[in-house]
């Protein structure tokens, strides 16, 4: 029987996250929800931005935002005026808590860096730049459009204009060494605002990176043994330079944690406005899961016609207690059992707990459950093996 938890989302937050689906070209790795397209029409996406604005603002009123999250896409190709827009009428739609976190996704390149005046104008306070890698060659086998040049000259003029900074890189790549990671991670960190997003590259279906590996043409990517050892290194690096792994892919200085992200991570609820943006909202003492459509062109018609959401879906308290499970863990602050038993109505199975404690993947300490480093590197099967019936 679920226990009725109708506050329990405060313990993540409240966030708001607005897609752009836009990008110049589409990466040959990325599996985001992305569009090129040759012509925008910016005036006509700022009317159906306000609209969903609006539309959730009538739906979940009288919140304190913590977090907006402009993500894509590449935000970086908005226009100034239509990120003033939208953050004009958020502060019309919510009282903003006094620490907000306002972060836009950027491609470091000299076109999109011109603007970072205009939006931290707006009162964008936080960037996180695409860098993806520091050489010209991999950046070019990743599909990226700048240069190692431009991407260092966007990082110092995001610096000057925004009080944090942070940027993606990519590892794990074809024929790196772990020596060239090892030249290339201390770069990153001696260049670092107080942020990192550190991926390993990853195979996924529909890219262009899967079609050329199914037929055999990308080679030199490392074995699942090379990328554990590259995931632990990197991780130690890292920690030694006083960015705390304080997510699987995430390493900050203290306090610098990504706010908006730790919404998700905490099982908090936020809003997804845009093409294909995923929400979670509670209302009633009853949470649902949100979706939009994929297609811009899709997106707009259905906003015009005054819903722009495709599935609004009750969530069962087990839905619910999987996700902040599957979400937590990734933290290295692990999960609140007594939280997960009161969104669940039960607990985990004690003997599965145990065996992975035994195996050094878990460990259980004052009601928080955590992954260990071992563990981290098989999270999707402890996770699996958690969820087990």
């Amino acid at each position: 029987m679920q226990i009725v938890l109708p506050e329990d989302w405060k313990n993540g937050g409240f966030g708001l996250y607005l897609h752009w689906p836009f990008c110049q070209a589409k990466c040959p790795y990325c599996d985001f929800n992305s569009h090129v397209r040759q012509t925008i029409n910016q005036q006509l996406w700022l009317k159906a931005y306000l609209s969903e604005i609006e539309r959730y603002a009538a739906l979940v009123p009288g919140r304190l935002l913590n977090s907006i999250y402009l993500g894509g896409g590449t935000p970086s190709l908005m226009e100034p005026a239509l990120v003033h827009g939208i953050l004009d009428k958020v502060r019309d739609s919510w009282t903003l808590a006094n620490d907000i976190e306002i972060t836009l996704e950027a491609n470091p390149n000299s076109v999109e860096a011109d603007r970072f005046k205009e939006y931290a104008n707006a009162g964008v306070n936080r960037v996180s730049l695409g860098i993806q890698a520091l050489n010209d060659t991999d950046l070019k086998r990743l599909g990226r459009l700048h240069t190692a040049d431009e991407a260092l000259r966007a990082l110092d003029i995001a610096k000057t204009h925004f009080s944090r900074v942070s940027f993606d890189l990519i590892y794990s790549r074809q024929d790196q060494s772990q020596q060239s990671w090892e030249s290339e991670l201390n770069q990153a960190l001696t260049l670092a605002g107080d942020h990192l997003s550190l991926y390993q590259l990853t195979i996924e279906d529909g890219t262009a990176f899967a079609d050329r590996f199914m037929a055999g043409k990308l080679r030199g990517l490392p074995d699942d043994d090379q990328s554990a050892d590259m995931f632990e290194f990197t991780r130690g690096l890292c920690q030694n330079a006083g960015f705390h792994n304080y997510e699987v892919s995430n390493f900050a200085l203290p306090g610098a944690e990504s706010r908006h992200n730790l919404i998700y991570w905490h099982y908090g609820d936020y809003i997804g406005i845009g093409p294909g943006a995923h929400g979670r909202i509670t209302l009633n003492n009853q949470r649902y899961a949100t979706e939009t459509h994929l297609k811009p062109e899709d997106w707009l018609a259905k906003v015009k016609s005054g819903n722009s959401d495709q599935q609004i879906t009750k969530m069962s308290a087990t839905e619910q207690s999987q996700e902040y499970l599957m979400m937590g863990l990734r933290l290295t602050e692990g999960v609140d059992m007594v939280r997960y038993e009161q969104i669940s109505g039960s607990q985990l199975n004690p003997a599965i707990v145990k065996d992975l404690e035994e195996l050094g993947m878990l460990t259980l300490c004052d009601s928080r459950l955590c992954v260990t480093t071992k563990g981290r590197t098989l999270l999707n099967a402890v996770t699996a093996e958690l969820l087990r019936d």
